[in-house]
């Protein structure tokens, strides 16, 4: 190699079945808070007071009015693909039995995926979303808190979305659940 020539790097992906061994062998543990996006184990941004506060309202307003027809997820992984296993801040998923103890949620099973943004909205947005989309994911919220707004995406599409709405004040209303009513005011804490 010439020595002023430019090194290419060559990555290797992992897939979500090599993660979950890394995590059971120690080599990845929970405090590490990292998340499996395209092949690449990606660090997670760290959460602060109105992230935290958005998630907690945005779950302490869908669980009292889901019961027993979704479950949600706080923060909890959605396996997406072979190499994606993203943890989103907030997911609704399908009501089963064993409430995912035999296997991961998989897009069949998951109707809205919520993430809250701040110092993570770049991410969420170039790296999440096409995932999502591409994943058949059929609604995502990014709940925008840098624009104090919550963008609704809808119809994927390749790795997008046809419909997106942004809603800075009113209601939003799940596609799978329409009698739902979230008031955005709840959903961003300390306007």
């Amino acid at each position: 190699m010439n020595p002023g020539s430019p090194t290419v790097l060559s990555r290797r992906r992992f897939d979500v079945d090599e993660y979950h061994r890394m995590i059971e062998a120690g080599i990845l543990s929970e405090d590490d808070r990292v998340e499996l996006l395209d092949g690449e184990i990606v660090q997670m941004h760290a959460i602060g007071s109105r992230h935290f506060a958005s998630v907690i309202q945005i779950g302490n307003l869908l669980i009292p009015q889901l019961s027993g027809s979704a479950l949600v997820s706080i923060r909890g992984p959605v396996r997406l693909s072979r190499f994606s296993e993203p943890e989103p801040d907030v997911a609704l998923l399908r009501v089963r039995d064993d409430c995912y103890a035999s296997g991961l949620p998989e897009p069949a099973d998951t109707y809205l995926i919520v993430e809250v943004a701040d110092s993570s909205l770049l991410k969420d947005r170039t790296a999440k979303l096409p995932l999502y989309a591409v994943a058949q994911i059929p609604e995502l919220w990014i709940v925008d808190l840098t624009a104090n707004a919550v963008d609704v995406h809808r119809d994927p599409e390749g790795h997008g979305y046809a419909t997106v709405t942004r809603f800075a004040e009113g209601v939003v209303t799940p596609l799978a659940f329409p009698d739902l009513r979230l008031d955005v005011r709840e959903i961003l804490p300390n306007r």
